[in-house]
């Protein structure tokens, strides 16, 4: 029998920078349990009816850390799994939650992204053909060639579409300026403290203290500081992408927990938003950066609407470059994408950024009266996947 997908409730932490912020000495598994914990609480959902655990993971070094969080949040009746579709890993594990849903075979599940850029562990293997070992070695999500380094997404993702899709330095400049005063505008009218989980943060000296807000937007960012900065790749003529106008390196976990609208019917839950539809498309690898409006068009197909029928869109900001040519490609007003920052000022916890997304999306719409949105996002090796919600007036 075919169900309803519903998102009943969802919780994230605080974003942090990498390697010199407050979550550098968290690792992962930490990270993911304590959003999962907190956004099964949040649901009133008794941990026995859990049937699954859903976590986007990338370049994490493997395991099932689906399982792994399962277990400590005390769901050691859910199985649990590792999903990942590389940026796009936190939005893709909403919707395998949806579709097992959707498809009758589950009732509840708890589905998110977890991301520690910081304790990210490095990995080596034997070079094929030898007895030599390679360190540092990158899993690869496409075959490399020139325009499409594995290791350097400034080009692949970032000035592939810039060049493509004709953005130029000062569109970029122009859009990461206004991700950062959208974020800081967010942060202080409290618009994500219904998102954000507190967690106690041990630092290395022993003591502690309580994270809360997203570290990474800049209050002190301006154009001029966004225009002085040297290309990443001043080597190539042309080459506008910069550390400013790329998302951030970050760390951070999120997670919702979707389930049955019938369940949720009986059982008296209000459903924060309907998960009306939802794509992934693949592209070309050098091309990346330019598959979110592919998807987008794929996933409001399946949803029978239009451009016009959506009130508000996420948009990632892998770089600005992306977000700029999915809205100028899609024909979109840019008041109504990222209204509350993204990539380029809230930071780009790789794995969780598409849960963040969907769990910002949902609250804002919230807070306007309701409505449709979508979040969309490219991923590595010529992917991008979009989510349609529809969100109910609160009652």
């Amino acid at each position: 029998m075919r169900g309803e997908a519903v998102i009943v409730a969802g919780a994230r932490t605080a974003i942090g920078t990498a390697y010199k912020g407050s979550l550098a000495d968290v690792g992962a598994f930490e990270l993911g349990t304590a959003a999962v914990k907190e956004a099964l609480r949040r649901s009133g959902i008794e941990p026995g009816l859990v049937d699954d655990v859903v976590l986007g993971e990338s370049l994490y070094g493997g395991g099932a850390i689906g399982r792994y969080v399962a277990i400590e949040a005390g769901l050691v009746d859910a199985p649990g799994i590792a999903h990942n579709r590389h940026c796009a890993s936190g939005l893709s594990a909403v919707q395998t939650a949806a579709s097992s849903i959707i498809a009758g075979m589950d009732r509840v599940v708890v589905a998110g992204g977890v991301q520690s850029s910081s304790t990210m562990p490095k990995a080596s293997r034997r070079v094929p053909g030898t007895d030599d070992w390679e360190d540092d070695w990158l899993a690869p999500s496409h075959r490399e060639t020139p325009d499409a380094p594995i290791a350097d997404m400034s080009i692949t993702v970032g000035w592939n579409t810039a060049a493509k899709a004709g953005v130029s330095r000062q569109e970029m400049d122009a859009w990461a300026f206004r991700s950062h005063q959208r974020a800081i505008a967010g942060i202080d009218a409290g618009s994500f403290a219904d998102e954000i989980v507190p967690i106690e943060v041990t630092r290395r000296d022993g003591t502690t203290f309580t994270f809360a807000v997203d570290e990474h937007p800049r209050r002190g960012s301006t154009l001029e500081k966004l225009a002085s900065l040297t290309p990443l790749h001043p080597e190539i003529d042309g080459f506008s992408i910069t550390a400013g106008n790329a998302a951030g390196v970050n760390d951070a976990a999120g997670a919702v927990v979707v389930a049955d609208r019938e369940f949720t019917e009986r059982r008296g839950l209000e459903p924060l938003a309907v998960v009306r539809a939802w794509a992934s498309v693949g592209v070309p690898p050098a091309e990346t950066g330019l598959a979110p409006a592919p998807a987008i068009e794929k996933a409001l197909g399946r949803a029978g609407l239009g451009v016009g029928d959506i009130a508000l869109w996420e948009i990632n900001e892998a770089f600005a470059s992306v977000a700029v040519a999915a809205t100028k490609a899609l024909g979109l007003d840019d008041n109504l994408v990222n209204v509350l920052g993204s990539g380029c000022s809230l930071g780009h916890p790789v794995a969780m950024t598409g849960t963040r997304m969907v769990l910002t999306l949902t609250h804002e719409l919230r807070r306007r009266g309701g409505g449709t949105g979508v979040a969309a996002m490219c991923a590595g090796g010529g992917m991008a996947s979009a989510l349609v919600l529809e969100v109910p007036a609160p009652r």
